[in-house]
């Protein structure tokens, strides 16, 4: 079973809010995620994220497949912490 770490949209049409979810790397875009590890939601400015860090780290740690828009969004994530 490979995981992956990918976004899975929720909110209503023309809304997007998005979460980030562990999940393997078979199932459908919104299939049932093996855990949640945050939200994403880019209509508002700026963009609004709530990550569990520790989480994330443990499944980095596991050797998860990072999706291309997740690893842009925790590189800029933590960008920003690194700023400020």
């Amino acid at each position: 079973m490979a995981v992956k770490m990918r976004l899975t949209r929720v909110g209503r049409t023309h809304v997007p809010h998005y979460r980030i979810v562990a999940i393997d790397s078979e199932e459908a875009r919104n299939g049932k995620p093996i855990e949640i590890l945050g939200n994403y939601s880019p209509v508002m400015n700026p963009p609004v994220w709530a990550l569990k860090w520790d989480r994330i780290e443990y499944w980095l740690s596991q050797g998860v497949e990072l999706s291309d828009k997740v690893k842009n969004i925790l590189r800029k994530v933590r960008r920003e912490a690194v700023s400020q």
